[in-house]
C-alpha cells in the first residue's frame, strides 16, 4: 500500500478498525471494510464498486485465507465473491518443499478460490528462496512466485487490542516498505492484478429517509473506531454532520440534535489522560444531555458515558460501572435482539453483571447471551460495532 499510495484505494476484509486506520495513514485515503457477515453479498459488492475509485485496489485479508468461512466472512469468501486475484503470504521459516504442499492444500481446499500468486516471508537467504521457488514452479503452472521477504526485519509495535496506532512515523514506514519490497517482482504483481467489475444491484439496502437534523460525531485519536462508510452514510442521511475532537477540547455545537460517540480507547491510563482535562467538551456533552437530546455511544463511547472504569471517572450519564480485565470479555461476531449482526472486542466488563439492559449479544445460533446495551432516557450505549447502511432503521430509535 505504501508503494502504491498515490493511486490506491485500501480495503480491509472483516470488521477490524485498526488496520484501516494504518491504511489511511499510509495512503491518505480512507480504507473501506468489506464484511460478508455484517452485510449480505449484494451489499458488499455494492460497497466495493462504490469505493473502487482509484487506479488500484488492495484488500488486506483477515487471519488465514479460509478462516471465517463458518461465518461466510473469510478472505476466501470475499475474494471469490468479487473475483479478485489473491496473493498468499506464506511463512517460509525452516521449510522449503513443505511449502509447496501447503500451497496445494490452499489451492484444492475449496473450489472457486482466486489464488494467483505467492510471496514467502521470513526467508533466511537467496539460496533458501531458490530452493522454495524451484519446487513451487515445478509443481504449479498457475501460481506466480512473486518473491520473498527477509527474516528479522523491523516490525510495527502492538498493543493489547492490535497494532499500535502511534507507531506510524512515515520514515519508519518508508524504510519498512523498501525492505519488504526489495526482493518482490512488482511487474509480475501488476500483471496478475486484473479485475473486471461485476454488475450490482442499484442499491441493495432498505431505504432510509433523509433527516433535517444536525448530528455531532465525536471522532479523534481516542474515539477512532469509525467505519468510513458509516461516516458517508450519516452525511447522506442528515442535513449536517460535525466532527468533534474531544482530545482538542472542541465543544459539541449548541444546535446539534444528536451526539454519536464512536468506539476506540478510553479505558487505558494513556487514553484517559488525553481527555481528562477536556472540560469544555465534557460540559457541552452534559448540556446536550440536560436538554434531553439523543446521545449514542459505541463501545468506548459506552464506557465514556458510564460512571467509571475502575478508578477512572467517566461522565456519569449511564448508571454503570465497568472494570478492565487482563483477558478479552467478548471477541468476534455477535447478533442482538434487534436482528443486527455486528462485532465486539473488548477487555472491559460490567461489574454488576445482573444489570438488565436494552438488548443482549449472542454468538450465532446460541441463546446464551449477556446484556451489552444500556439506555437511560435519551442516553444509549452499546458494545456492538455495526454498519449503519444496512441496520439504521433498526437502531434509529436510539438516535432520533
Amino acid at each position: 500500500m505504501y508503494h502504491y499510495k498515490k493511486s490506491v484505494r485500501p480495503f480491509k476484509i472483516g470488521p477490524d478498525f485498526i488496520d484501516p486506520l494504518f491504511h489511511q495513514k499510509i495512503c491518505q485515503t480512507p480504507s473501506i471494510n468489506l464484511d460478508t457477515c455484517i452485510m449480505n453479498e449484494s451489499q458488499v459488492k455494492w460497497l466495493f464498486n462504490k469505493y473502487s475509485d482509484k487506479n488500484i485496489s488492495i484488500l488486506e485479508g483477515v487471519m488465514g485465507f479460509y478462516d471465517g468461512m463458518d461465518k461466510n466472512a473469510s478472505a476466501y469468501d470475499v475474494t471469490k465473491l468479487l473475483n479478485i486475484p489473491t496473493i498468499i503470504i506464506l511463512d517460509g521459516k525452516g521449510s522449503y518443499i513443505t511449502l509447496s504442499a501447503v500451497i496445494k492444500g490452499l489451492k484444492t481446499y475449496q473450489e472457486g478460490n482466486t489464488i494467483k500468486a505467492v510471496v514467502f516471508n521470513h526467508i533466511s537467504s537467496p539460496s533458501h528462496f531458490e530452493l522454495i521457488k524451484n519446487q513451487v514452479e515445478k509443481d504449479f503452472d498457475d501460481v506466480v512466485v512473486l518473491g520473498w521477504i527477509q527474516n528479522r526485519l523491523d516490525t510495527l509495535d502492538s498493543t493489547y487490542l492490535g497494532l499500535d496506532l502511534k507507531d506510524n512515523k512515515i520514515e519508519k514506514l518508508e524504510l519498512m516498505s523498501k525492505e519488504v519490497l526489495k526482493h518482490i517482482d512488482l511487474e509480475k504483481l501488476e500483471s496478475i492484478a486484473n479485475f473486471k467489475a461485476q454488475e450490482v444491484e442499484d442499491y441493495p439496502f432498505e431505504k432510509v429517509e433523509s433527516y433535517d437534523k444536525h448530528i455531532a460525531l465525536v471522532n479523534d485519536d481516542n474515539f477512532s473506531f469509525l467505519y468510513h462508510d458509516n461516516l458517508e452514510f450519516l452525511k447522506e442521511s442528515f442535513s449536517k454532520v460535525t466532527v468533534v475532537n474531544a482530545i482538542n477540547n472542541e465543544i459539541i455545537p449548541l444546535d446539534a440534535d444528536i451526539v454519536f460517540i464512536v468506539g476506540g480507547y478510553i479505558e487505558t491510563k494513556e487514553a484517559y489522560e488525553k481527555i481528562e482535562n477536556s472540560n469544555d467538551f465534557k460540559n457541552s456533552l452534559l448540556t446536550h444531555a440536560e436538554e434531553k437530546k439523543a446521545i449514542y455511544g459505541e463501545c468506548a463511547g459506552l464506557l465514556f458515558l458510564s460512571n467509571r472504569v475502575d478508578d477512572k471517572k467517566m461522565m456519569g450519564l449511564l448508571p454503570l460501572d465497568f472494570t478492565l480485565g487482563k483477558r478479552f470479555y467478548r471477541m468476534g461476531y455477535y447478533e442482538n435482539d434487534l436482528g443486527i449482526t455486528g462485532h465486539a472486542f473488548h477487555y472491559t466488563r460490567l461489574i454488576d453483571e445482573e444489570k438488565v439492559g436494552e438488548y443482549k449479544l449472542y454468538k450465532k445460533n446460541s441463546s446464551d447471551g449477556t446484556y451489552a446495551a444500556f439506555k437511560n432516557e435519551n442516553i444509549f450505549g452499546t458494545y456492538l460495532h455495526t454498519m449503519l447502511r444496512n441496520n439504521f432503521n433498526k437502531i434509529k430509535k436510539y438516535l432520533l
